[in-house]
């Protein structure tokens, strides 16, 4: 399975909207695509409107768990992927856990018709782009 990196957090609403729903989109696409794929945004943003927390301190416990069920993360580039501090936690964890770290580029996920994703097995630890 795949794990689905991607940024979320953000002052201002309607950017966690569109954050979510990007990461929905490149979830959907990767599953159509025959890629097993779980984004902790898709799952958590709806659990947010009961209350609970949007930063990474309190989901690293739940996502670390999850990504040690992963073969592999892939971090869909967002604006602001790169200033994330849960993103870049996740890609430490990656490393750290000797998981293979693949790059999303925003643009593919409107374009990406569902065909070949480019992602076949890479040595562990290893950082490339889809």
């Amino acid at each position: 399975m795949i794990y689905l990196a991607s940024p979320y957090s953000h002052a201002q609403r309607e950017v966690r909207e569109r954050r979510f729903e990007m990461a929905c989109r490149a979830t959907a696409q990767l599953i159509r695509a025959g890629q097993p794929a779980f984004s902790p945004i898709v799952h958590s943003h709806p659990l947010v409107r009961f209350d609970l927390p949007t930063d990474w301190e309190f989901w690293q416990r739940c996502d670390r768990a999850l990504m040690s069920c992963c073969r592999e993360i892939v971090v869909l580039q967002l604006d602001g992927w790169r200033e994330s501090r849960g993103v870049q936690a996740e890609i430490d964890l990656a490393i750290d856990m000797d998981l293979p770290v693949r790059y999303l580029p925003a643009e593919m996920i409107s374009n990406w018709s569902g065909g070949d994703t480019n992602m076949s097995d890479r040595p562990s630890s290893q950082e490339t782009s889809i």
